[in-house]
């Protein structure tokens, strides 16, 4: 290459080096300046010094060790070497190294190292973690070792035996190919084709390996307590790993060293050739398979499958125990539950628990929040809304929240320039709230109580005065705050930010200039460079908005906030506001999770918190296989400054307090300084109930040979409406009293089936008690009684003919869709109470879901009503308590539309006799039911199949309403549009 040609190419690497090291650097200093924006310069300095740290000594030892041995190699090079064309061959290659070769062994090692340091930096948190490792104060069953050692000091030994491997793997190719290169190792010529030297230093590389595979196989051992071995698909360790892994492995370790000695002295002190070490090693191979293969084979074949359950019970119930422990199960409470199937109780109206089910859907409601309180088309509250709680008026009751936010690509395209999106259109204002148990009249629409844009409320939907009113209303950190701000102005009278709209005139607007501390000072030139460079806008520079009082927001969204904080933490899909303290604040759950506590069943995240909801205003978890979980860390977000509080909830978790240690011990403020008001509206996570409740489909039996046979074990069930999809129906935030509890709680409940079925298994619940100690409590069904499921509840009632006549009215022939909210399974003192709202949705542009029925069951399904609200059908299913009938579907008011003028009509004769047939089916299955046989059950929803068929053939023929006298329209549900939502 030319002078020209060197020079050209030496620029462009140098101009390559040279961005890539600004980019690395920006990045740097702006993740600077954010951490210290919310003070938590710890963690990030923590985190870059290990990383560092790991690469520097990590690579620096890779590098010394396999230069080390390179160099090692070329000193022992023989002086005189024996003529042969394969050496003359090989003298062309000795040229161009010998004269350079330290530079080349440098560039070779550092390149090495480079690749070792990236790998390492990425186990900045297993050093972290056996650094500062706790002890967990319970051992393993096996080896009687604190369960702190699997936790903090498993992974990393594991990780630097690898790296001990891999520099010897590498010190050996390289190694052998010096030998090869300069002499000491030859394929041709006379004479030993290796020489004494370079046997010497390649047998003893060789030893080292083989040493490390002794460390290997007693670190083997305590593995075996993290793998899936016990039967039926349980981890641990079990009868054939106990009495035949462990001691082959300990065998192994043994043989390993002796083998190691003997290529050593075989190979250099007694025979000096490579015959017996290779013996040596063949015979370590064969003794791997033979004891560590073929035996324990035997031992599984011979002696545990022939009496499979009687050997694995200890191991089972080791796992149980474990896996119980792990996720916080040990303290479930469990409790017989036994449904009368009585009629409904007269007092079923005046029950607190009943009065206070939630109505409205959190999904579904979500849209009538942004129609009714945006009053500009960028407003948004997200595609799912919030359920807490909250004491008005000396009354504590649950309420559905959504925060008012901008929605960046709600703005039309005038608003989308530059200066719109980053400068004026900055933050989002209140928090909206309605009751959960209550609807406006008859709009269908939710009776509003907060976030009013106004100072008086005209609109009957709302009450006369904001009943949880915030201080500081702004929004500028939340959800769908996915674009950086600038904010910050010279004075008072240059406000650029849109606020809210005029009270007086709707069509102008209030603005607004930041006052808080939020955000990261830009008023310099050389802040505004760099950040000008990192988001590649000029406009940072150029912008007489961009003043010495701006202040720039990113990372502005709550979970990712808490997330860079918190970097050890699983963070929970569903954030929520609350208003506290007069500020709105969002809450946050967070988790602390490993991989390798002993005996623990491993889940996938993403796998078991995924429901109906997930990917609809709930995030989704990550896919991590995880068999330790706590809810260790709430965490809050100021909506207005972005102020990130990290809060110890369990402060019993010794991975939360290894990682406080870790970051000077002040990072996570102490459980007793959790402000009451916030403590207030804590709630059970959602992601952590799934992952439980899942688990206790299994877990909950605790009897070896019950779990062995698996003729116990329940399963979540799928969305009533929808169970062909497969999505898993979410559990339901409610204040309500459940049977054995003493007062009403805020909780989630979850219905559980059956195995393969569709009947009611039990009821799960999880909330705090008194001091926020964690409680969940199962309320399990008799296995002879036969309740039904959420799924049969709404197959039960949608279907009954007298409802299905007034539900396809709500369809209008086609002009609405019927939609079919949470539905809630509340056990009562004597049976349990289904309630499943339903919504009609406007076919015309932008109509939201209006709330018009309510659907309601009690007991077996029998007593069934329709109607306007909750009040009404509670009255309603009492009164057919009093009167003992057990209807076949009743209404006491005539059923309301989405819009006036809706088509009346009467059913045709061959409608009619298709619907009597599916009343008859109804009563069969019914009467089967009650029975408690199965057989009769399974052909009597074979008839409703088929007689459900026969009434859509009979529709579709013509079938349907008709012009005549009658106020409610008639025809069968499922010929209508659902979809079902919770929260």
């Amino acid at each position: 290459m030319s002078r020209r040609g060197r020079v050209t190419v030496g620029v462009l690497v140098g101009v390559f080096i040279l961005f890539t090291l600004l980019g690395w650097g920006i990045d740097a200093y702006t993740d600077y300046l954010w951490f210290s924006e919310v003070a938590k310069t710890s963690v990030y300095s923590g985190v870059l010094l290990t990383r560092l740290t790991l690469f520097l000594v990590i690579g620096a030892v890779m590098a010394l060790i396999v230069g080390g041995n390179l160099y090692l190699a070329y000193r022992l090079r023989p002086l005189l070497r024996p003529h042969s064309a394969e050496q003359a061959t090989l003298e062309r290659y000795r040229m161009v190294l010998a004269p350079r070769l330290g530079l080349w062994i440098t560039v070779l090692s550092v390149i090495i190292g480079f690749f070792a340091g990236l790998s390492a930096q990425g186990r900045w948190s297993d050093w972290m973690l056996f650094r500062n490792a706790q002890s967990f104060g319970q051992k393993d069953p096996q080896f009687n070792v604190d369960i702190g050692f699997y936790i903090f000091d498993y992974p990393l030994l594991r990780y630097l035996l690898g790296v001990g491997f891999t520099a010897v793997v590498l010190s050996v190719l390289g190694a052998l190919a010096v030998h090869y290169i300069f002499g000491g190792v030859r394929l041709q010529g006379v004479g030993d084709r290796m020489t004494t030297a370079a046997r010497a230093h390649l047998t003893s590389l060789v030893a080292v390996f083989v040493l490390l595979k002794a460390v290997a196989y007693v670190l083997d051992q305590r593995a075996l307590l993290l793998e899936q071995h016990v039967s039926p698909g349980l981890y641990g360790a079990g009868y054939t790993d106990v009495h035949a892994l462990l001691p082959a492995k300990e065998i192994l370790a043994y043989i390993s060293i002796v083998v190691a000695v003997a290529i050593i002295v075989f190979s250099n002190a007694v025979m000096r050739n490579l015959v017996w070490p290779g013996v040596s090693l063949a015979l370590l191979a064969i003794s791997a398979v033979a004891i560590g293969g073929i035996y324990p084979l035997a031992v599984q074949n011979f002696q545990v499958k022939p009496s499979l359950s009687d050997k694995e019970r200890p191991y089972i119930e080791r796992s149980i125990l474990a896996t119980r422990a792990a996720f916080g199960l040990t303290d479930t409470e469990v409790s017989e539950y036994k449904p009368t199937n009585t009629n409904p109780p007269a007092d079923l109206a005046e029950d607190t628990s009943a009065q206070n089910v939630r109505l409205i859907d959190p999904q579904l409601v979500s849209q009538a929040f942004t129609q009714s309180q945006q009053s500009r088309g960028f407003y948004d509250f997200g595609e799912k809304l919030d359920v807490d709680r909250y004491t008005i008026d000396g009354k504590t009751q649950d309420y559905v929240v959504g925060a008012r936010e901008i929605n960046d690509e709600k703005l039309s395209a005038q608003q989308r320039n530059w200066l719109n999106r980053h400068t004026v259109y900055t933050h989002g204002y209140g928090l909206v709230a309605a009751p959960a148990n209550k609807v406006c009249g008859g709009t269908g629409l939710p009776y509003f109580v907060s976030g009013f844009l106004g100072d008086s409320q005209t609109n009957t939907c709302s009450a006369p005065s904001d009943e949880l009113e915030a201080d500081q209303p702004r929004i500028y950190f939340g959800e769908q705050s996915t674009e950086y701000a600038i904010v910050g102005a010279p004075d008072k009278s240059t406000n650029v930010e849109f606020d809210r709209p005029q009270e007086e005139n709707k069509d102008a607007s209030v603005n607004y200039t930041y006052e808080g501390k939020g955000g990261v000072p830009i008023g310099s030139f050389f802040r505004r460079l760099v950040f000008a460079i990192k988001n590649t806008e000029s406009n940072f520079l150029l912008s007489d908005r961009v003043n010495e009082n701006s202040r720039l927001m990113y990372i502005r969204t709550p979970r990712e906030r808490v997330e860079k904080v918190a970097p050890f933490l699983t963070i929970d899909g569903d954030p929520y506001p609350a208003v506290i303290g007069g500020r709105i604040v969002w809450i946050l759950d967070g988790y602390t999770t490993a991989q390798t506590y002993p005996y623990s069943q491993k889940i996938n995240l993403a796998t078991e918190t995924r429901d109906e909801l997930t990917g609809t205003g709930s995030f989704a978890l990550a896919r991590d296989d995880v068999n330790y979980m706590r809810n260790s860390v709430k965490a809050t977000v100021d909506a207005y400054d972005g102020t990130v509080k990290l809060y110890q909830f369990d402060d019993q978790d010794p991975v939360l307090k290894a990682w406080n240690q870790a970051f000077g011990g002040d990072l996570v403020i102490p459980k007793g300084q959790i402000p009451p008001e916030l403590a207030a509206h804590f709630r059970y996570p959602a992601d952590m109930f799934k992952v439980q409740r899942n688990l206790l489909t299994k877990f909950h039996v605790t009897n070896p040979q019950t779990f062995f046979n698996g003729d116990d074990f329940w399963q979540v069930p799928n969305a009533p409406d929808q169970p062909q999809t497969g999505v898993k129906q979410p559990p339901f935030y409610l204040n309500v009293k459940l049977p054995d509890q003493s007062a009403t709680t805020f909780q989630l409940t979850s219905g559980v089936t059956p195995a393969n079925r569709e009947n009611m298994a039990a009821l799960i619940s999880a909330s705090y008690q008194d001091g926020g100690k964690p409680k969940i409590e199962v309320l399990e069904l008799p296995d002879q009684s036969v309740s039904a499921g959420p799924i049969q509840v709404h197959r039960l009632m949608v279907n009954n003919a007298s409802i299905s006549q007034q539900l396809f009215g709500l369809n209008r022939n086609g002009q609405a869709t019927v939609l079919y909210g949470n539905l809630i399974s509340l056990p009562l003192k004597n049976d349990i109470l289904y309630v499943e709202p339903v919504y009609v949705k406007s076919t015309q542009a932008n109509a939201p879901p209006l709330l018009q029925k309510v659907l309601m069951s009690y007991g077996d399904g029998s007593d069934v009503v329709l109607e306007n609200n909750l009040t009404d059908g509670l009255k309603a299913l009492a009164a057919l308590g009093k009167s003992g009938n057990n209807n076949s579907g009743t209404t006491t008011t005539p059923p309301t539309t989405t819009q006036p003028g809706a088509p009346t009509g009467q059913l045709s004769p061959s409608l009619a006799a298709a619907a009597a047939d599916v009343d008859k089916a109804i009563e069969d299955l019914r009467n089967a039911q009650k029975a408690g046989d199965f057989a009769a059950q399974g052909q009597a929803l074979k008839a409703l199949d088929e007689a459900m068929t026969r009434f859509q053939q009979a529709q579709g023929a013509g079938g349907g309403p008709t012009a005549g006298p009658s106020t409610a329209p008639s025809a069968a549900p499922s010929a209508a549009p659902s979809a079902t939502a919770g929260g």
